[in-house]
This record gives C-alpha cells, structure tokens and sequence, in this order.
C-alpha cells in the first residue's frame, strides 16, 4: 500500500494516510478533531486549503465546492485522497476543538416521543469532561450492533444528555434501543464530534430547519441561543410527513411565548392536517422570507430535505460559510452519519 504523508498545521500533526483513505477519514481515525458533517461532499463544513501536494478529489456538490474555488485551491477533506505529500488547514478558524472522549453512559429514561422516535436521556460517567457546544452529536456505542452518531437534544449547561433515536426499518442499533434498552442499562459513547453547532458571536437572523429527529440539534442550537440572551430573530421550520411525526410542539410554542423573537413552523410534507401548515419545509422558508441577509442557517435532517435547503438559502445569497448542515443518513445509505 502506498501511504502518504499528511500534514495539519492547525492542531500540529503529521499522520500517514493510505492510497485509499481521504483526509478527513486518516484525521479522524487519529483523534483529531477535523471540522467535517456530512462527510459526503453535501455542506462544505470540511471546505479546507490544500497548501501543498496534490489529491484526487471525488463526486460531491458543487454548493459545498465550486469550480472556482477548486481553482483557488480549497479541497473537501472528506472527498480528497492523497495522491503524495499534503499540506492541508480547514477553514473555519471559529472551530470548536475538544477532543472526543469515550465513556459510559447510565440510561436514565426512555420516552416515546413520536410513533418512531424515542428521547433517551443518558447520565454520563464524567459529565465534566464531555464538552459539547449546541448542535454536535456523540457515537453511541452498544454491543452487538454498529456504532451510531446521535445529535444532543440538551443543552450543554444541562445534566442529562439527551439523544433522539428514530427507529430505522433494519437498523440494528435503533432496533435495539427501542425494543430493548431500558433505565439502568450501560451503553458507551464518544464524543463530542461535528462543526454544525452554534456560532454565538453572529448577531443576524438565526434560520434553522429541521427535518424528523433532526430536531434534536436545533432544539439544542435555538434552546441555547434564546436562553444565552441572543435577541435576533430565530426562525424554526420543522417538517415532517404526517400530523403524527410531529414532536415537541407544545415546547416550541411555549418558549415562542416566553421569547417574542422566537417563530415555530411545523409544516407537513404529506398529508395535509388541519390547523397544520402542508408542503415542503423549504418552500415554506421561501414563501416567509424574502430577504436572508445577514442570516446564519442550520439544518439537520434526511438528504433530501438538506438539500433542498441549501439550494433555497443559497440562491437566496446565503453564502456557503453561513448555512451549517447535519445530514442524517439511515444506515443503508452510511455508517457515518447521525440518523
């Protein structure tokens, strides 16, 4: 096999990466905290310069990377193979860096949710040392079944870590959670790991969208940002199939009621409701809001909907370093991912 040299000036380290692995796997695999999401070449959080040396560079969108910015000499880490010696920085310099930790965790309670989503609420065994900011996931790890990456639904001032765990037809880990885990039990988990989290410092109009349990990262992202005292406007759309996806909707409208510049819209995909909004959650976005300027965007949920989010936020002149996006695959589709 033939290896590489790869070189990160940000945490100064040097790993050797083989002729197959990307840079974004060989960081990760080495313990350091890479900014990344998707790790499918959907969002750009991984968007990095190469500063010397050449890669092979695979498929992925052209919202995440341009031509244009190709050219200029930025790379997606979680698409590019070395092909010699690199040099590579990431980006977002506001990246926060604390290094995924493992540990066991008590299951404190389980709570039905939806018809398929469960809130597992988890006490770790050293709370203190699992530094998580709004919006980043963990690994949870159990035995007999493939570790999953699930978003925090807590806060990261809150006890309890708090995990929304959809139940995926075939999925072994969700399977196992929802028909055997119980209060008392032991799981193991690493984290915290993702660079889709909340950027207290920007003072504009906050739009977050959430797709099924991607409301966990957002209730996360908002909970922390109204309760941190950011007074901006904070728009939420929560899409779902059917009036029986919905979840924590009485949450949401009492803290609109506590927090004037708070707005909630559900909004169903499928199945009109009545009192409930119908369509997609993204064409609900665009028929509100005219004018994005300013804005920040995260956006968690399935492919399909992250997608057309950010191609509604960027067309509306949403650069790419604003919108923050969690995709969560199901397992059939990637083993990486939150789901």
């Amino acid at each position: 096999m033939t290896m590489s040299c790869l070189t990160l000036p940000q945490p100064g380290r040097r790993i050797a990466v083989g002729d197959t692995r990307t840079i974004l796997e060989a960081a990760l695999d080495a313990g350091i905290a890479y900014p990344h999401s998707c790790r499918s070449g959907r969002c750009g959080a991984c968007k990095s310069r190469l500063v010397s040396g050449h890669v092979e560079l695979g498929k992925h969108s052209p919202f995440a990377l341009s031509e244009r910015e190709r050219e200029d000499g930025l790379i997606l880490a979680c698409r590019a193979v070395p092909a010699d010696d690199v040099v590579v920085e990431w980006l977002d310099d506001s990246f926060a860096t604390a290094q995924p930790v493992m540990q066991d965790a008590e299951v404190v309670a389980i709570e039905a949710m939806t018809h398929d989503i469960v809130a597992l609420r988890l006490q770790l065994a050293d709370r203190q040392n699992f530094r998580f900011a709004a919006g980043q996931y963990l690994s949870l790890i159990m035995p007999g079944a493939p570790p999953r990456n699930y978003s925090m639904a807590s806060r990261p001032d809150e006890e309890l870590v708090e995990l929304h765990v959809r139940a995926v037809p075939g999925g072994r880990t969700s399977g196992l959670i929802h028909a055997s885990l119980e209060p008392g039990d032991t799981v193991l988990i690493q984290g915290p790991s993702g660079s889709t989290y909340l950027r207290e410092a920007h003072g504009g109009p906050i739009i977050a969208l959430a797709g099924g349990s991607g409301l966990a990262p957002v209730k996360s992202i908002v909970e922390t940002a109204l309760l941190s005292g950011l007074a901006q406007p904070i728009h939420v759309y929560f899409g779902v199939r059917a009036e029986r996806d919905l979840y924590l909707v009485a949450h949401f409208r009492a803290l609109e009621r506590r927090f004037p510049n708070l707005r909630f819209v559900p909004v169903l995909s499928q199945t009109a409701a009545k009192g409930w909004r119908s369509g997609f959650v993204s064409d609900a976005l665009t028929e509100d809001h005219r004018d994005f300027s300013g804005a920040k965007a995260y956006v968690a949920g399935p492919p399909a909907m992250v997608d057309a989010a950010i191609s509604v936020l960027a067309a509306r002149g949403v650069p790419a370093s604003d919108i923050h996006a969690d995709v969560f695959f199901t397992p059939e589709a990637s083993d990486n991912n939150a789901a």
